[in-house]
């Protein structure tokens, strides 16, 4: 498979073990297993049933996660051309029925799905990886994500998580939403916010 020579595996639920595929771009950065193993630990039975969205997708290793673990959807934004190549093949390698694909920017994608989650039924797990603010040209990109949040409604939120670089400290509360706690990994830390209703 050409620019999928790089590779990961699902680590828990029904696909654990599938092979699934990384871009070799250098445009996107994918999450690494031990943090991805550390939020489903935290998430555990409650993403049953649940939406996951992974905002900033890459090859949607954590929606694709969350969909073996037994969510009822995932929903994908990426806007690299080789990284939606990649996502649409492992999507259709794991679950192509409950993965919803969207090629576009994250930071202009975002409210259109957040509206259309809005008008089901299910609340959602958001999951917010953006490139690190300490690569070239993505200096602010912190407080761009930080006024997504602050435009979602809490209503249909379980839980956002933002994977960044451990020397960007989030604030203890993002609009309607409260931090709850952090997980440090290296140079990567996990803030969860939970709506303080």
């Amino acid at each position: 498979m050409r620019n999928a020579k790089m590779s990961f595996f699902i680590q828990g639920g029904k696909y654990k073990g599938k092979k699934l595929y990384i871009p070799t771009s250098f445009t996107t950065r994918s999450t690494k297993s031990i943090i991805r193993g550390s939020v489903f630990d935290v998430l555990q039975q409650n993403i049953i049933d649940k939406i996951f969205v992974e905002v900033f997708a890459g090859s949607g290793s954590m929606g694709l996660e969350a969909l073996s673990r037994g969510a009822s959807a995932a929903y994908f934004i990426e806007k690299d051309k080789e990284a939606y190549s990649i996502l649409q093949k492992n999507c259709a390698l794991i679950d192509k029925k409950n993965s919803h694909l969207i090629f576009g920017d994250s930071f202009e994608a975002y409210s259109s799905l957040i509206k259309d989650i809005k008008l089901g039924s299910k609340s959602a797990y958001l999951y917010f990886d953006p490139p690190f603010d300490i690569r070239k040209g993505m200096e602010g990109i912190y407080e761009k994500v930080i006024d997504l949040i602050e435009k979602t409604p809490p209503s249909i939120v379980e839980t956002i998580i933002i994977e960044h670089t451990s020397g960007y400290v989030f604030c203890d509360r993002i609009g309607d939403f409260k931090k709850i706690k952090n997980r440090k990994f290296g140079k990567t830390t996990l803030s969860y916010y939970i709506p303080e209703r």
